[in-house]
């Protein structure tokens, strides 16, 4: 490939990489809005991150375009490749997370835009949402400087957010079964905790495609152990 060619190729990738960083930010904006308008039952705010939701599905249309425009000019092969095929995926993972964060703030609108037996006072559900931010900010860093490192933290971190929406769960299982005027309160919350957690599980997915970016190896769907073991393999 000639020089200028080959420049304008690394040009090309650094810019989908960094627009990648960009669509992260945006999702990661929406979920902090979202929690924030959910215990402070700010429903315009509420509104906002729902209607913002359009513009993390057009980023994720415009660089899967970019993708697959680089896929069909350049034919990019070994690492090359996988950084595009790491880009769709991770671009899947951001939409997804950007939908969990809408989520948020539609069962924010319908927990504080209706008369309520009470209002949750949301502590555990803070709690879930930071450790949940702070796993999809360490899996852009990861993404951002190509550290496979990551994934192993991350996979950790996503088994105790899996074990705190447990004890969210057992929790609102004992209130409703204590008093039933919670019942409908309780399985707004608990979507809440479930879109939490799966903002959790998207970002342990990210972390793991920066291993298959940076080693070529799929660590997808297998233990912690099996995970150590090929992060730490040199």
């Amino acid at each position: 490939m000639p020089e200028h060619i080959s420049k304008q190729f690394d040009l090309e990738l650094e810019t989908i990489r960094t627009r990648v960083l960009q669509m992260g930010g945006l999702v990661e904006q929406q979920i902090l809005s979202a929690i924030d308008a959910l215990t402070s039952g700010d429903v315009a705010k509420m509104e906002k991150v729902i209607a913002e939701d359009a513009l993390v599905n057009a980023l994720e249309v415009a660089i899967d375009d970019d993708c697959q425009h680089i896929i069909a000019r350049r034919q990019p092969a070994a690492s090359d490749l996988r950084m595009v095929l790491t880009v769709v995926k991770t671009i899947t993972d951001l939409e997804r997370i950007g939908d969990e964060a809408q989520k948020i703030a539609r069962m924010g609108r319908t927990v504080h835009g209706s008369e309520r037996y009470q209002i949750p006072r949301f502590r555990e559900i803070r709690k879930m949402a930071e450790v949940a931010l702070g796993m999809l900010r360490r899996a852009l860093d990861a993404f951002a400087r190509l550290d496979a490192t990551a994934a192993l933290e991350l996979a950790e971190e996503d088994q105790r957010l899996d074990e705190d929406f447990a004890s969210e769960l057992r929790q609102l299982i004992t209130f409703m079964m204590e008093d039933p005027r919670t019942i409908s309160m309780s399985i707004d919350v608990l979507f809440i905790a479930k879109a939490i957690e799966r903002i959790g599980d998207h970002a342990k997915n990210i972390s793991e495609y920066v291993v298959y970016l940076v080693k070529g190896k799929d660590i997808r769907h297998t233990t912690i152990e099996t995970i150590k073991r090929e992060t730490l393999d040199n």
